[in-house]
């Protein structure tokens, strides 16, 4: 019995190993790295209008690191919205390339007896046919009062404060919206228009590692032509987000029969910050010294309220904080620190601290740790070796000055 239950565990095991290297050798599905990512980029006209057709653009990106193979979408309206046509419910969109990304059209109507407000629409998307649905719902706006305006509208005078992020800052970023018409009205068609340009909604949306704080702005503004507004947006920075320029994509829906603005906002993030140097030798002599130490801003943009700080547990320091205020980029000071050591007289590790401000953002950060030497001065065993020098000197040069008077004298 022994033996048949011996028998039958290799068998079960030689069935685990075979599988595992089926396994091994099955190829993985491209689609199984593929992350897609959905949004409505826009609608027109804005707000949907009672009773007439608006198209509705549906972007769906890839932002994973697989190849996606048989990406589709699929929309379902709900009251008062409803597709042209069934058969344009779903789009079969095929492959998709990690980072690409590409935009479907859908034509809606809405009812007739809608009311101002909003209504919602479900988007449905997979990656690959044998995948399950994902499901997005967007509220779409609906309302009575369309716009006509000829204006146009630019982007301009973006910044941000600070100019350059560090990992973990907050901070702002700014733009301007500026109406590039030079007249009041104009003509097409032998139809006159105004040329006012309206922002109605406008939003910046953050990444993966950049967060947007600040919510999005809605409205009727309007921007008269030559005239301009400023938008600005509060983001924050993750704590491992890697050095680098990266984008918000800033969405501004306008004139209500005029294609949205879609742009691109640059948002830049360095972790370079203060390096304190010593530019001598760290040492003290009979329990003295000064140290020197170049300071120096390697972060693109001005940093404020800088400040180096020595800690050591056998050796003080003055000033205990050396203050230094503003530094430009790359910009380089000397500093000198005087130390004297209140400890047992060995050598000493002695920390390095900096504290600065990018921005309203405060970092402190250790910089280094170096070992002080230390050292004591031979002047007092100079005088000693100098008057035992004087001594041999009396010892052997009276004897010999007797000696010569004694020969002199005996001459005579």
């Amino acid at each position: 019995m022994t033996g048949v239950s011996d028998i039958i565990r290799k068998i079960i095991g030689s069935l685990v190993c075979l599988g595992m290297i089926l396994a091994l050798f099955t190829p993985v599905s491209a689609s199984s790295g593929a992350n897609l990512r959905v949004d409505v980029l826009d609608y027109d006209p804005y707000p949907a209008e009672i009773g007439k057709y608006v198209d509705v653009r549906v972007k769906v990106e890839n932002i994973g690191y697989g190849r996606a193979d048989a990406v589709s979408l699929k929309i379902e309206p709900e009251y008062p919205f409803s597709l042209d046509s069934e058969r344009n419910a779903v789009k079969s969109i095929g492959i998709l390339a990690p980072e690409k990304a590409v935009v479907h059209e859908y034509r809606l109507f809405v009812d007739g007896n809608a009311k101002v407000g909003t209504g919602n629409i479900d988007i449905y998307y997979k990656a690959d046919d044998g995948d399950a649905w994902f499901k997005k719902t967007v509220s779409l706006r609906v309302g009575s009062d369309t716009f006509d305006s000829k204006g146009t509208i630019q982007l301009s005078e973006i910044s941000s404060d600070p100019a350059v992020f560090m990992p973990g800052d907050r901070g702002t970023v700014s733009f301007t919206l500026r109406n590039t018409a030079t007249t009041s009205t104009v003509t097409i068609d032998g139809q006159e228009y105004d040329t006012n340009a309206r922002v109605q909604s406008a939003s910046l949306r953050g990444i993966e590692g950049i967060t947007v704080t600040s919510d999005s702005y809605s409205g009727s503004g309007i921007i008269g032509p030559g005239d301009s507004i400023t938008l600005s947006y509060n983001i924050r920075i993750d704590n491992n987000t890697e050095d680098g320029t990266y984008y918000l994509d800033f969405f501004m829906v306008g004139n209500s029969h005029a294609y949205n603005n879609n742009w691109r906002i640059p948002v830049r993030v360095d972790s370079s910050a203060v390096k304190v140097i010593p530019s001598k030798p760290l040492t003290l002599t009979d329990g003295e010294g000064v140290f020197e130490f170049d300071v120096a801003n390697s972060h693109p943009n001005t940093l404020n309220s800088v400040s180096v700080r020595l800690v050591s547990d056998d050796i003080a320091f003055s000033p205990e904080e050396y203050y230094i205020g503003s530094m430009n980029a790359d910009e380089l000071f000397t500093i000198q620190i005087k130390a004297r050591d209140s400890g047992n007289g060995t050598s000493s590790p002695v920390t390095i601290e900096v504290d600065y401000r990018n921005g309203v953002n405060s970092h402190s950060d250790r910089v280094g740790v170096r070992n002080v030497g230390v050292v004591q001065s031979d002047s007092g065993n100079t005088g000693s070796l100098a008057l035992t020098f004087i001594g041999l000197a009396l010892l052997v040069g009276l004897p010999a000055v007797a000696l010569y008077r004694r020969k002199k004298q005996s001459n005579k």
